[in-house]
């Protein structure tokens, strides 16, 4: 199929029908995968991915069933962008998929969309999986006897940055309730493993009580501080800012509709 990086690679497998759109399974070998799936995560990915960014997923991994070598077999019609999502999810690890990163990172600053790897992704996708942990959390808290949940998720943050959330804002000069939206991709999942671990260990030891509720709130992070500094080599309230995930996704969004107007049906002249 030639390769990727060659602009006519990517661009002679669309199709056009009403719509521009390229089959999950041409997709599939460009990058690498034998089956669709094992493609499927990339997809399923891809699709969370839009859902983060508050665009449908429906209208652009579209599922179809088609005639491939006279078998009816599932496939799914990609939109650019989910093409382009599907590219920047995929296992970095494989030759192709590398290469096709590369590819679109390139393209991409045509339509001044600066998301030059799957960090970002990655830290969009993480930064969703925290919320709901978050919210696992507290409910499990809750039923095992917290009261004050603030003074809960404190001790969270106490035991992981030897500071309560409030002074870590102020230090990192971050708006109020916006701590996560700058944590990288490593932060964000020391922060998940954090809150679901401490869910883990509330269940499993049956702990209630606020105060020691607390207490492993507090113990969990302080393993996880120490993970990271001996993983990272740096102390969490060290760790870098990157940019804003607001600004990441309204990029995105941005990308999204000028990808959109450049694949739109030609109107004919009259």
């Amino acid at each position: 199929m030639g390769d990727i990086i060659e602009t006519t690679s990517f661009e002679d497998f669309k199709n056009e029908n009403g719509v521009t759109y390229w089959w999950a399974s041409d997709l599939m070998v460009m990058l690498g995968y034998k089956d669709l799936k094992s493609f499927q995560k990339v997809l399923d990915r891809a699709t969370k991915a839009f859902v983060s960014l508050n665009i449908s997923h429906y209208d652009n991994i579209i599922c179809v069933s088609r005639d491939i070598d006279g078998k009816d077999c599932q496939d799914f019609k990609l939109t650019r962008f989910a093409c382009y999502l599907a590219v920047m999810n995929g296992d970095p690890k494989k030759e192709e998929v590398a290469k096709a990163q590369a590819y679109f990172a390139e393209q991409t600053r045509k339509f001044e969309v600066f998301i030059g790897n799957n960090q970002q992704m990655e830290r969009m996708l993480i930064r969703d999986e925290l919320a709901d942990g978050n919210k696992s959390l507290a409910s499990v808290a809750k039923h095992a006897g917290v009261t004050d949940y603030a003074i809960f998720q404190n001790a969270g943050y106490l035991g992981m940055y030897n500071m309560e959330s409030w002074k870590l804002e102020k230090s990192r000069k971050v708006e109020k309730g916006k701590l996560m939206d700058y944590m990288g991709r490593t932060e964000l999942a020391a922060n998940l493993f954090r809150v679901t671990q401490t869910e883990e260990r509330i269940k499993n030891k049956n702990i209630t009580g606020q105060k020691n509720l607390e207490s492993t709130h507090f113990e969990v992070g302080k393993e996880v501080r120490q993970i990271i500094i001996k993983n990272v080599g740096k102390r969490p309230e060290n760790l870098p800012l990157e940019k804003k995930l607001g600004d990441v996704k309204k990029e995105l969004k941005d990308g999204h509709k000028k990808m959109l107007k450049i694949d739109a049906p030609k109107k004919k002249k009259p």
